[in-house]
């Protein structure tokens, strides 16, 4: 008796797990045979949950659900896709909740630069630019919060799969602004653009504000640091205003005796008229002019 309720129980342990496994691929396959089995009703309602700006106006649009079909009828793999086709959304999660809720939650990225984009021969479009690289239109966003982010320079953007491919080195480009943000934000006002054309090959980011055509900052020395000699040597150049600054160069760090060197290149004002400057070289006025956005990367 004792080998008899032993192979019994293994025989229906046995069946229940075959038959939970073709109930799975009955549902896998022909969903539409348990819809109609269950009568369910049509979705009702999309259950919108995120950490950022996007609403229930774009997840309707984007999902675009066929109308009358039920939680049984859709293919959650392929509106996944969909989420995160734009590139704005990081990460989503699609659950159904019966009888006729779609639970949606999605992690979106937040953009930290802008960047312009010239496809094919239509105009130029500003697009946006994430902490990891990735470059996408943007919805949802304040004017305020886009007018204030800095524009994009000096690389080259490339396409694969009908995407745009992230920008190389932009995690630290963005902690670059992070510290520039939280800890001088009256300098950060003046940045416009953030050039990546030195960062590859000597390690510098460049940024052209307002007031200085080019700083330059060291990848391989501490940002706050950097930020804290900026402040300073900004601070002592507005007792000179007729000699505005034309570049700081804070990447070069200490020397092997421990001083710090900053070195520094003042521009050379124009000779009133009737006295030219014998020192002065030429073509050394060309300011950055800040109102004039970077050309736009092609694709």
């Amino acid at each position: 008796m004792a080998v008899f309720k032993s192979v019994l129980l293994t025989v229906t342990v046995a069946a229940l797990a075959v038959l939970g496994w073709l109930g799975y691929e009955t549902w896998r396959s022909h969903p539409h045979g348990i819809t109609s089995a269950a009568n369910l009703p049509p979705v009702q309602q999309i259950a919108l949950s995120t950490d950022g700006v996007l609403d229930d106006h774009w997840i309707k649009s984007t999902l675009a659900l066929p109308s009358g079909a039920t939680l049984m009828d859709l293919d959650l793999p392929q509106l996944h896709e969909r989420l995160l086709a734009g590139g704005q959304v990081h990460s989503a999660s699609l659950t159904r909740r019966f009888p006729a809720t779609l639970a949606v939650h999605l992690a979106e990225r937040s953009p930290v630069a802008r960047v312009m984009v010239q496809q094919g021969g239509a105009e130029p479009d500003a697009l946006l630019v994430a902490r990891d690289g990735v470059v996408y239109a943007g919805v949802g966003y304040e004017e305020a919060l886009l007018g204030s982010l800095v524009w994009l320079d000096g690389f080259r953007l490339t396409r694969a799969g009908g995407r745009i491919q992230p920008i190389a080195g932009m995690e630290l480009v963005a902690d670059l602004i992070a510290k520039a943000r939280n800890e001088v934000p009256h300098l950060y006002e003046t940045w416009r653009v953030i050039s990546l054309a030195r960062l590859a090959d000597d390690g510098e980011i460049e940024v052209r504000a307002t007031d200085v055509e080019r700083i330059r900052f060291g990848r391989n020395q501490d940002f706050f640091r950097q930020l804290a000699q900026l402040d300073v040597l900004l601070e002592l150049a507005q007792s000179q205003p007729d000699r505005p600054l034309r570049e700081i160069n804070l990447a070069i760090g200490r020397t092997t005796d421990g001083r710090v060197q900053v070195p520094v290149t003042l521009d050379v004002p124009e000779p009133t008229k009737g006295h030219r400057s014998p020192t002065r070289p030429a073509n050394t006025s060309s300011f950055f002019n800040p109102q004039k956005k970077p050309s736009a990367r092609e694709l």
